[in-house]
């Protein structure tokens, strides 16, 4: 049996957070004009990609400004099937998916798996416009926590 914490409040939570992912994904769909399943490929391989630099404080800040791409060398490949369990997606809709962006050059396949190359046409993960919005809708949900009296992750 789950403990309902009284003093949290949770509904209220959700639904901004709910706000925050769609907004963001809404936004992305908007300015890419992809389809909304590609989105959502492109961006789990982009989040595989970058795993690394997430998991080392260190890396983290070496490549945590808009003009210093972290090299294509320290990205963290996935395999397509990674993509489709990830996804919850078939896995043959993975594969014809991604065939066609790499064709598009949106995606690469080296022997790590695939890759966002930081040369992409489409500037995937390091596109100025997207990061900016990002930190408004980050701001805007950040500051409706708190409002909910929610300041830092140890009022959670």
């Amino acid at each position: 049996m789950t403990t309902k914490p009284d003093d949290i409040p949770i509904r209220a939570i959700s639904r901004h957070s709910v706000a925050y992912l769609l907004n963001s994904i809404g936004e992305i769909l908007h300015h890419y004009k992809f389809n909304p399943l590609d989105v959502l490929i492109l961006y789990t391989i982009l989040h595989a990609n970058s795993l690394k630099v997430i998991k080392d404080p260190t890396l983290d800040r070496k490549y945590g400004d808009y003009d210093t791409l972290e090299p294509d060398d320290i990205k963290q490949g996935i395999s397509r099937s990674a993509v489709a369990r990830y996804l919850n997606v078939p896995f043959e809709t993975v594969r014809r998916r991604v065939e066609t962006m790499i064709q598009k050059g949106l995606l690469t396949e080296t022997r790590r798996g695939l890759i966002i190359t930081q040369m992409n046409e489409y500037r995937l993960g390091s596109n100025y416009d997207i990061q900016r919005l990002n930190i408004r809708l980050l701001r805007r949900f950040l500051r409706d926590l708190s409002r909910l009296g929610i300041d830092s992750y140890e009022d959670l």
